[in-house]
């Protein structure tokens, strides 16, 4: 039993939803995805089966993802999505004890973002919602020592944006956001293959052709891949080849945006920090730690280690699961949002 009440955390990602139940451990693992019947707004699936939608739908039904860039595009639909997942994670306690919410939010978000957030939870079933910042939230579920006098370096690079931030003292010394992820290297495989080899292809497409042959480094085992879409001339189905080499090509430039960031982060930070994140090295979260030679090439660039957790993708989720612990400390620390994006 978890109190009156059940406390999650939750990881508000763009390409995923990971939540975290106190006590309980991570819970459900979905992709942002909701499938809504136009004619009459009624949701028809969430998570795994509205992402087998996409793409898929009749003219009534479209499945889309209602967070963009790491925040609410769709304000109604993401409020729908939550009281989804916090109906499934609670079960039918949620209905009595509505359940206390800490939500990431990307350091970057802006003041109307960062309220859109917290009132889409409110809205979807949580009595009350604290945020906290997506690389503190990462640094925590990677078990760095952030309360201790020391630079810790957190690069967390999800599907909608990439966070990066220099911790000491339990709170951020420098830290910036991008608005590139996972998405925008989805995107860049799709450009590609689109003016090469004049094919359409699909979203879970180039998802699939990123995860299985994509890489940010040469590697030594470089491998081909069929990909089937639509000839954009005769508008009918083909297949073609693309290989390791290519894709690496198509996504470098994005890739090199996220180098350049660290960099000007590894600028800004004091020397003594800078020192400690020398010796410590430098942690690199979500999904696209997965990413083949990812590490590698942030150690080319910077010269300095790079180590990724044994699961960089819920790093951030069990770090708002730890921090429910301290509810109230994190009520004083909660994120002041920022006025700028970056």
């Amino acid at each position: 039993m978890l109190g009156l009440g059940d406390r999650l955390g939750i990881d508000l990602g763009t390409s995923n939803i990971v939540v975290y139940a106190w006590r309980r451990g991570i819970v459900i693992r979905e992709p942002s995805v909701v499938a809504i019947d136009q004619r009459t707004r009624e949701v028809r699936a969430v998570g795994q089966q509205a992402q087998a939608m996409l793409g898929r739908t009749p003219g009534n039904i479209v499945a889309t993802r209602p967070l963009r860039d790491g925040v609410i595009a769709d304000y109604s639909i993401t409020r729908e999505m939550l009281a989804y997942l916090i109906r499934k994670a609670c079960g039918t306690r949620g209905r009595i004890f509505r359940p206390l919410v800490v939500i990431c939010i990307p350091s970057g978000a802006t003041s109307v973002e960062h309220r859109a957030a917290l009132d889409a939870a409110r809205s979807a079933g949580a009595r009350d919602a604290i945020p906290i910042e997506e690389p503190m939230a990462a640094a925590i579920g990677a078990n760095l020592p952030i309360a201790m006098p020391g630079g810790n370096m957190v690069v967390d690079i999800g599907g909608g944006t990439t966070d990066i931030a220099v911790i000491s003292l339990g709170g951020v010394v420098v830290s910036d956001s991008l608005r590139i992820g996972g998405n925008k290297l989805d995107e860049a495989i799709t450009r590609h293959i689109r003016r090469v080899y004049n094919l359409d292809i699909g979203e879970r497409t180039a998802e699939m052709v990123k995860m299985e042959i994509g890489s940010a480094v040469r590697v030594a085992d470089e491998q081909d891949m069929e990909v089937r879409g639509r000839d954009v001339i005769t508008g009918l189905p083909q297949t073609i080849t693309v290989n390791s080499a290519e894709v690496r090509e198509a996504i470098s430039e994005n890739l090199s945006q996220v180098v350049d960031a660290v960099k000007s982060i590894l600028e800004r930070t004091p020397p003594e920090l800078a020192a400690d994140i020398i010796e410590r090295g430098i942690t690199l979260t979500g999904g696209i730690a997965l990413l083949s030679g990812m590490d590698r090439l942030l150690e080319l660039e910077t010269s300095i280690p790079v180590n990724v957790p044994e699961d960089p993708i819920s790093s951030v989720a069990v770090g708002t699961g730890r921090v429910l612990e301290e509810v109230e400390t994190l009520r004083r620390h909660s994120f002041k949002p920022s006025r700028h994006r970056y």
